[in-house]
């Protein structure tokens, strides 16, 4: 479970575009989003989304390039996110998988190395798209 964090202000309302919005948001629309509520710089929106990635309530979607509102109350941390993308209406959906998970935190490659952390991303169709 996530340990709660008191947000700042600009991390609230940071946090609060990001949840609402149906799709993951790339940092200029997130600055745009902002604007008007008074945060100008983007210095203060990266410093917000980097706070936010490391406790947990948003992550980051590396091939896209965008941030994302957790769905997994479970999740660990920033450490380990797995998601699947659909190639056609891009659909971002966060997969919780205790299999997965399980599997993942004993994995040790043929050096020896044990991991940490993970960001995983499978692409594919989704149910819709498929029909």
């Amino acid at each position: 479970m996530h340990k709660e964090h008191t947000l700042t202000k600009n991390q609230q309302i940071i946090f609060d575009i990001i949840d609402k919005s149906p799709e993951p948001l790339k940092a200029y629309s997130i600055l745009f989003n902002v604007q008007k509520k008074g945060i100008k710089a983007p210095l203060q929106v990266y410093r917000a989304l980097d706070k936010l990635v490391e406790i947990g309530k948003i992550h980051k979607i590396e091939s896209r390039n965008a941030f994302i509102a957790c769905q997994n109350s479970s999740c660990q941390v920033a450490k380990a996110t797995a998601f699947s993308i659909c190639e056609m209406c891009e659909k971002v959906t966060e997969i919780s998988s205790t299999g997965l998970s399980k599997y993942l935190t004993n994995f040790k490659d043929k050096e020896g190395m044990k991991y940490s952390k993970y960001n995983l991303e499978f692409f594919g169709l989704c149910k819709k798209c498929r029909t």
